[in-house]
């Protein structure tokens, strides 16, 4: 029978793991000579759990394991019945729970979890794990709406958690190519970003499926999964992966891609937060004159304008354009028009524009960066087509491991290339996109018995206060009502 440990013990053991580095100095011999070769002591091994243990949740349990080294001592996911089958397999020692709730209460143990949920449980399960000191892994969107994001954001540093958002394309090597062409200024002055995507890939834009309890998996627990959002019967469908074009639970092509393709210029142009946000979106016709009208759901399709202050590495005010649903910008006339712009048959792509010239990238996921400089005077430098990776996203989840064991403002948690000092802000400025849209779906009836959508504007932005500072209206975007017991 497992002895059971207290919370205070448990405090007591994570706080040797993060000062073990510095312990292990004192030891007269090596551990490598009483264990041999690649051996880790059990004192020395996180122990982890995952909070979505199926889908991208299994790589990102099974990365930050580094191949055994960790000890994975629970997974929790709301239908084991599904691809979460995997951990399982992975990690058959592991507890298995269908709240993590339950799981973080009962297992004293755990040191640090990965939350790999569908995005509106991203922010109650992480705040749940952040409030009793376990480090986090959070998929990207960081969080489902811009408030949770500040609140993290800010409970990190409170609370000493190091923390990694699941943006594994920020740990790219080939990025320090992209910022070094910015930095030595090859481009020139820059004042315009352009970034797109072919998302939404999932049924979007039109209206949700009926409920129909009767379809429910016996496996599922559908109250679960339900989490903070509005109670309702099962609807198909909806698990395990079309929620994302709806507002209760995803965030759209935006919060698909966004942390991936927004990142790139984010980082490497040293931006904040935007001041001003406006949108459209693309218009369905399924009977004449009337636009179909589904706010509880993402558009089909839209363009967003961001702008930002002008920073020490743009001289200048920046502004950001996104576009999704396959809508892409014109093809530059310094790339040559047989090139793709962005990626692979410029699906997916960013263009950083210049005064002196533009410079080309694919997605920053697990994709291949391929950067590309093209300058006025016709010369061109690019980067590799096919990457070179030592290990899994490249050590994404491994670096967020090793910080944890490291310590919070330890070297290895400051090298950390999405924390949420960084991911928080950066999120922030993807959900702003968001808040644009459902703004911009807004409508009320006027004096003449019509429906009249009033929102249809630029919207100014009060970053440091988390608020639209000329529609009040569009302020209920910028966080959410919570189901009692998923409260943030």
């Amino acid at each position: 029978m497992k002895k059971k440990t207290t919370k205070k013990s448990a405090i007591a053991r994570r706080s040797f793991i993060k000062n073990a580095a510095v312990a292990s100095s004192i030891f007269i011999i090596p551990r490598h000579v009483l264990g041999g070769v690649g051996y880790t002591p059990p004192s020395d091994r996180l122990n982890l759990a995952a909070i979505g243990a199926g889908g991208k949740g299994s790589s990102d349990i099974k990365n930050a394991s580094v191949n055994g080294r960790e000890n994975v001592v629970a997974l929790c996911d709301v239908d084991f019945a599904g691809s979460a089958k995997r951990s399982i397999e992975n990690f058959p020692n592991a507890k298995l729970y269908n709240d993590y709730r339950e799981m973080l209460d009962k297992e004293k143990d755990i040191d640090a979890v990965t939350i790999s949920t569908p995005d509106h449980v991203h922010g109650p399960a992480a705040k749940y794990a952040m409030d009793r000191g376990i480090h986090v892994y959070v998929q990207k969107p960081m969080t489902h709406n811009i408030r949770e994001a500040r609140i993290l954001t800010e409970l990190a540093r409170e609370k000493r958690i190091v923390t990694q958002m699941g943006n594994q394309g920020g740990s790219n090597p080939l990025l320090k190519m992209v910022q070094k062409w910015v930095d030595k200024k090859r481009i020139g002055k820059i004042s315009k970003v352009q970034v797109w995507t072919n998302r939404p890939v999932w049924p979007q834009g039109g209206a949700m499926q009926q409920s129909d309890a009767s379809q429910k998996p016996k496996d599922l627990y559908w109250d679960l999964w339900l989490g903070p959002a509005p109670a309702m019967p099962f609807t198909p469908k909806l698990h395990p992966f079309n929620w994302r074009g709806w507002w209760n639970y995803g965030t759209g092509a935006l919060g698909d891609v966004g942390c991936h393709l927004i990142d790139i210029p984010f980082r490497t142009l040293g931006l904040k937060y935007p001041t001003s946000a406006e949108c459209s979106v693309g218009s369905v016709y399924t009977q004449m004159w009337n636009a179909d009208y589904h706010p509880e759901g993402c558009p089909a399709s839209s363009f967003i304008t961001l702008n930002f202050a002008k920073t020490k590495k743009t001289r200048s005010p920046i502004e950001m354009t996104w576009s999704d649903g396959g809508i892409r910008p014109a093809h530059p006339d310094i790339i040559p028009a047989n090139d793709d712009i962005g990626g692979k048959d410029s699906k997916n792509g960013v263009l950083i524009i210049g005064s002196k010239g533009i410079i080309s990238t694919n997605i920053n996921d697990s994709s291949p960066l391929m950067p590309k400089l093209y300058l006025n005077n016709g010369k061109t430098e690019f980067g590799p087509e096919v990457e070179k990776n030592d290990e899994p996203e490249y050590g994404h989840q491994r670096k967020w491991v090793d910080a944890c064991k490291a310590g919070f403002n330890s070297a290895e948690h400051k090298a950390l290339t999405s924390s949420f000092d960084y991911a928080g802000p950066m999120t922030e400025t993807v959900l702003m996109g968001n808040l644009a849209i459902r703004s911009y779906m807004l409508r009320k009836e006027n004096s003449k018995g019509q429906m009249e959508f009033f929102a249809r504007k630029k919207l100014l932005w009060d970053g440091e206060n988390t608020r639209i500072t000329n529609l009040e209206e569009a302020n209920q975007f910028v966080g959410r009502t919570y189901r009692q017991g998923f409260e943030v």
